[in-house]
C-alpha cells in the first residue's frame, strides 16, 4: 500500500472512530431452545424491509414457532421508541398517543405443525388489526411474553422482540452509489453520497431536531448513525465526498435451498437423515479473491417447501450444515454465518468453529425448510463485521443501502420518520 492510501485509510478510520455505530433495527429472540423462525413480514413480500407508511394500506404479519405441540397464552406488547430504538417512557409521550385500542392482547391465531417430525405451534399475529391502529411514524417494537410474565409497560423478561418503523414522508432524498470513492477507484469500495430536502418541515436547530441514520443491506453492525452533512442550506442538506459514507463492497451473498427433503437442491452437497433430524450439508465455500455476479437476495430467506401448500406448519425442521475451507485460521476475529434471518449480526449458533485438522471452520444451525442467503463475516475488534478474508470486497457487488431521516422539532416529545430511501448498487 502506497503512502497516499495508507493516510486515506488512517483518515477514515478516525472519522468512523468519531461516529456512532449503536443504532440498530433488528429482531431478537430470547428463548433461541423454543423459539424459532421469527420474522415480520410487510404485506405478502417476505423480500420486503419492515417499513410501512402511516395510514397506509399495507400491514404487517408477525410469525414465529415455540417448539412445542402444546399451545401457550402469549401476550403481545407494542412500544414507541426513539431514533435509537430506545423505549420512550411516559414522560415523553403516552401509550394513548401512539396506539389506538388496546395493547397487551394474546396472540389468538396459532396452529400446531401437520405431520413433521419436530412437534412446533406456530403463532402469527396480523397489525393493523381489529385490537390496535398505530397513529403515529417513528420505530416500533413489539415484544411477546408468556402470560404469567406480562405486567405490562413494566413487563420485563420477552421471549422475543421484533422492530419496524412507520414512516410520514415529509422529507425527500436523491441519494447515489457509485465505486469511485475517495479510498480507492472501482476497487473494493463504494461511496454513498445522498441530499436531503426539509420540504414544509420547518427546520430551526438541525444538529439538534434531524438524525440521520444509513444501513447496508439491512445490516445493524456497520449501520451509521447523525452524521452531520458538509453543506447545510435553508431547505436542506447535503451529504456528499464523506469518507463515513465509504462501505466496503463485500461480495454476493450465498444461497441454499432445503425445499425437498429427499434429494439436494440449490448450493446443497447431500441431505440425509439421521433421527431425529434431516441433515443437508452444503456445498463447501471458499475465500473468494475474484468477484462472480450471482443474484441474491442480501441475506433474506422465504419459507417454503415442495410438498405443501401451507408451508408455516407442514415445513420440516432440519440441521444445516455450513463449511468454509482455509489451510489455517483467518486472523482478525471469529468467523461467523450473518443473514437477516440470524436475527442480529452476531448469533452464538452461526459462530463457526475451526477444525485444524481438516483446514476448514464449521457451523450447525437449526433452520425451517426454505430459501436462504448468507454472508461469512469475521467479527472484527469494533465489533463490524469484515468479509475481505471471507467473501472479499468488490466495487462490483450489487448492495442495498437505506437511508432514514428523523425529526423531532422544538417542543415536540418523539422522534418521527419523515425521510426513508432505499436504493442499490450496481442495479
Amino acid at each position: 500500500m502506497g503512502e497516499v492510501s495508507k493516510r486515506r485509510l488512517l483518515c477514515l478510520l478516525v472519522g468512523l472512530a468519531g461516529l456512532s455505530l449503536a443504532w440498530a433495527q433488528q429482531n431478537i429472540v430470547f428463548d433461541s431452545g423454543r423459539i424459532r423462525s421469527l420474522r415480520l413480514i410487510v404485506g405478502e413480500d417476505p423480500l420486503l424491509p419492515p417499513v410501512i407508511r402511516l395510514n397506509g394500506t399495507q400491514g404487517m404479519e408477525l410469525s414465529f414457532d415455540v417448539m412445542t405441540h402444546v399451545p401457550e397464552r402469549l401476550i403481545y406488547h407494542i412500544f414507541h421508541c426513539d431514533y435509537q430504538w430506545k423505549r420512550d417512557g411516559s414522560e415523553s409521550i403516552f401509550e394513548s398517543d401512539y396506539l389506538s385500542g388496546n395493547n397487551g392482547r394474546p396472540i389468538d391465531d396459532y396452529e400446531t405443525s401437520f405431520n413433521t417430525n419436530q412437534n412446533y405451534t406456530h403463532y402469527r399475529l396480523r397489525l393493523p388489526n381489529q385490537d390496535v391502529r398505530i397513529l403515529l411514524s417513528g420505530n416500533y417494537a413489539i415484544e411477546v411474553f408468556r402470560e404469567d410474565d406480562y405486567e405490562g409497560e413494566q413487563s420485563k423478561h420477552p421471549l422475543l422482540r421484533a422492530e419496524f418503523c412507520v414512516v410520514e414522508p415529509g422529507m425527500s432524498i436523491q441519494a447515489e452509489v457509485s465505486g469511485n470513492t475517495d479510498v480507492d477507484f472501482n476497487q473494493s469500495h463504494q461511496q454513498l453520497s445522498f441530499n436531503v430536502q426539509y420540504g414544509n418541515l420547518r427546520v430551526v436547530n438541525p444538529e439538534r431536531e434531524v438524525h440521520t441514520v444509513v444501513r447496508q443491506n439491512r445490516r445493524q453492525d456497520n449501520a451509521l448513525v447523525n452524521l452531520q452533512p458538509n453543506q447545510r442550506m435553508a431547505t436542506g442538506a447535503a451529504f456528499t465526498h464523506r469518507k463515513e459514507l465509504i462501505f466496503r463492497g463485500s461480495n454476493e451473498y450465498h444461497k441454499f435451498e432445503t425445499i425437498d427433503l429427499h434429494r439436494p437442491t440449490l448450493g446443497v452437497e447431500n441431505m440425509r437423515w439421521f433421527a431425529p433430524y434431516y441433515h443437508a450439508t452444503l456445498v463447501a465455500d471458499v475465500p473468494q479473491r475474484t468477484y462472480s455476479y450471482d443474484e441474491d437476495q442480501n441475506g433474506a430467506s422465504v419459507l417454503r417447501n415442495a410438498e405443501y401448500d401451507d408451508v408455516h406448519i407442514t415445513s420440516e425442521y432440519l440441521w444445516v450444515h455450513f463449511t468454509l475451507r482455509s489451510p489455517q485460521p483467518l486472523p482478525g476475529g471469529d468467523v461467523y454465518v450473518c443473514g437477516l434471518w440470524t436475527n442480529g449480526t452476531w448469533d452464538p449458533e452461526c459462530r463457526m468453529e475451526y477444525d485444524s485438522a481438516a483446514g476448514e471452520y464449521r457451523a450447525s444451525v437449526l433452520l425451517k425448510q426454505g430459501y436462504y442467503s448468507y454472508q461469512l463475516r469475521q467479527r472484527m475488534p469494533d465489533n463490524t463485521g469484515s468479509t475481505l478474508l471471507t467473501d472479499g470486497d468488490f466495487h462490483e457487488t450489487e448492495n442495498e443501502y437505506t437511508i432514514y431521516i428523523y425529526y423531532r422539532a422544538q417542543g415536540e416529545r418523539y422522534d418521527r420518520l419523515v425521510g426513508y430511501r432505499t436504493l442499490n448498487a450496481n442495479q
